[in-house]
């Protein structure tokens, strides 16, 4: 599994990047093919204290991404909380293609690319690239719930156009398939 660590006002040490090492090895004992992990640390000026560290965590399995994200008051207690939280998603998410009896091994794809709002123009402030694999819009609904989002786009083979998958306040889903004209 190849691990990346981004620090946002918070300094790099050896302890530190030692503990997160130590918690990410972790994660591997889940049979889970993890290709890549993206941990991303920050502290934050927040008047509410439990909000003052931030930990981010995105995996890569084949394709499937998972994220998670905590705050808390005190770093190490962020980054626990943060651990628990992808270890349910991963339990979940086995049980899920489990029960499926289908095989979880799409195409490796790679992370979203950001871009910084320095480059963009008007009121577009980020902007995120990444690789859309093939799904039917159940597996799309899964991947969206897996990545605790509320929409997600993918490539339908069966319409063979980009669609979108949303939640809806009544607790069901929505499908958005663009038309032309």
């Amino acid at each position: 599994m190849e691990i990346q660590l981004n620090f946002k006002n918070i300094p790099k040490t050896e302890a530190l990047e030692n503990y997160l090492y130590k918690k990410l090895a972790k994660i591997e004992r889940h049979s889970l093919k993890i290709l890549e992990a993206k941990m991303e640390i920050a502290h934050k000026k927040a008047k509410d204290p439990d909000e003052r560290y931030v930990a981010q965590l995105t995996l890569n399995s084949k394709g499937t991404l998972l994220r998670a994200e905590e705050k808390a008051a005190d770093l190490y207690a962020a980054i626990d909380k943060l651990l628990e939280v992808i270890e349910r998603q991963i339990e979940r998410y086995k049980t899920r293609t489990n029960e499926k009896g289908r095989k979880t091994t799409p195409p490796e794809e790679e992370l979203p690319e950001e871009t910084a709002g320095d480059e963009l123009s008007g009121r577009v402030v980020k902007v995120k690239k990444f690789s859309v694999k093939p799904m039917s819009p159940e597996e799309a609904i899964e991947q969206m719930e897996l990545l605790g989002h509320s929409f997600f786009m993918f490539f339908n083979p069966e319409l063979e156009t980009y669609n979108i998958v949303y939640r809806r306040k009544d607790d069901g889903y929505g499908l958005i398939v663009p038309v032309i004209g």
